[in-house]
């Protein structure tokens, strides 16, 4: 099973807000999800940005992959990438 972190949509028509959530990589995009880790809102003036740094850094430890857009909202809650192993 592969795991991923990635941003789930939520939101009305034209307003959109993410979740970050760890899911399958086979689950689809607003479907299943093991665990929300936060929530990422675009539109706010500046940008709204909240994440569980703890859980983050375990999920990453662990082997899950974030997305390229995920990626770059961690690094901006300063949640770096693990170590190569």
């Amino acid at each position: 099973m592969s795991v991923r972190i990635r941003l789930k949509r939520v939101g009305a028509k034209n307003r959109p807000a993410y979740r970050i959530v760890v899911a399958d990589q086979r689950s689809p995009r607003d479907g299943r999800f093991i665990e929300s880790l936060g929530h990422y809102d675009p539109l706010a003036n500046p940008h709204t940005l909240k994440v569980d740094v703890d859980r983050a850094a375990h999920w990453l430890s662990v082997g899950a992959q974030p997305s390229e857009t995920v990626a770059s909202l961690l690094k901006q809650a300063g949640v770096g990438q693990p170590a190569a192993q």
